[in-house]
C-alpha cells in the first residue's frame, strides 16, 4: 500500500482483508490523515486487526493514535470516579507533534489530577509525544538482548546477538509502559531502548520494532528479518 493510493491506502475494504499490519514510515509520516489512522485503531480495538510499527513508525499515525488511545484508557484505569463523584478528563495534546522532546522535558504520557469543591475531579492527561531525546545515525552497532526467550517472538533467536549498522534511538521512549518488552537493546557509549514491545489496545495488539534506517541494510539482517517474522505469525494466530 502507498500514501498515494486511494484512502492512503488504509480503506476499509483492504483494513477489513487484513490480520496483520506492518508499516514503516520516514519523511511522510505525518501524511496519513487522523481519521485513517483512527480506522485502523478501530480495528485493532477489535481484534480483528493486529498492527507491527517498525523503526521511525513510532511518529506514524495508527501508532499515535493507538497510544493516544491507550494513554487515555490508563488515566481512566487510575482515576475511577467514586460514587456519587465526577471525573472529567482533559486531553492535553503535545505542543510541537514531530518535534524530538529536549532531554530535562517531562516525561509523557502523564496524569495530573485536581479535586475540586463539591465532588469533581479534574484529570489532566498530557499524550505521548512518541518520541524520545536522543537519537544518532552514525551506522554504528548495536547489541540485543532477549528479556523474555520463552516469547514467540524471540522464536529462534539467540539470547544475544550484534547487528553491524544501524541509528541509534535512546531512552526515555515516551509512550505508554508496554505490556511486554520482550528485546532490549544496548550500545557502547550508554544508550539503552526498549527495542521490541508490545501494547494490548483492548482485543488486538501493536507491536513496535525500532531497529532501521533508510539507509543501513538493518532489514536484511537475519535477525531482523526473524522478528519481524515470528511477531507476524504470533499475531496473525500462526504458530
Amino acid at each position: 500500500m502507498r500514501l498515494d493510493d486511494p484512502e492512503q491506502g488504509l480503506s476499509n475494504e483492504l483494513l477489513d482483508k487484513t490480520d496483520v499490519m506492518i508499516m514503516w514510515v520516514h519523511g511522510r509520516k505525518g501524511e496519513v490523515s487522523a481519521a485513517r489512522g483512527k480506522a485502523v485503531l478501530e480495528k485493532i480495538k477489535t481484534g480483528k486487526l493486529q498492527f507491527i510499527a517498525l523503526h521511525s513508525a513510532h511518529w506514524a499515525t495508527p501508532f499515535v493514535e493507538a497510544m493516544n488511545y491507550r494513554t487515555i484508557q490508563n488515566a481512566k484505569k487510575a482515576f475511577p470516579a467514586p460514587e456519587g463523584e465526577e471525573v472529567e478528563f482533559k486531553i492535553v495534546p503535545p505542543p510541537r507533534r514531530y518535534t524530538t522532546p529536549k532531554k530535562n522535558s517531562l516525561p509523557t504520557p502523564r496524569f495530573y489530577p485536581r479535586k475540586y469543591p463539591g465532588g469533581k475531579t479534574v484529570v489532566t492527561v498530557y499524550l505521548p509525544n512518541c518520541c524520545f531525546p536522543g537519537y544518532r545515525p552514525d551506522a554504528k552497532p548495536s547489541h540485543f538482548n532477549v528479556v523474555k526467550p520463552g516469547h514467540p517472538v524471540a522464536r529462534d533467536l539467540p539470547k544475544n546477538f550484534t547487528i553491524p549498522n544501524t541509528e541509534m534511538y535512546n531512552e526515555p521512549f515516551n509512550v505508554p509502559d508496554p505490556d511486554e518488552v520482550i528485546i532490549e537493546e544496548r550500545w557502547p557509549t550508554g544508550e539503552w531502548f526498549r527495542t521490541a514491545a508490545v501494547w494490548n489496545i483492548d482485543k488486538g495488539k501493536v507491536f513496535y520494532f525500532r531497529p532501521g534506517h533508510e539507509t543501513y541494510k538493518v532489514f536484511h539482517e537475519k535477525t531482523m528479518l526473524k522478528v519481524i517474522e515470528n511477531a507476524t505469525r504470533w499475531l496473525g494466530g500462526l504458530k
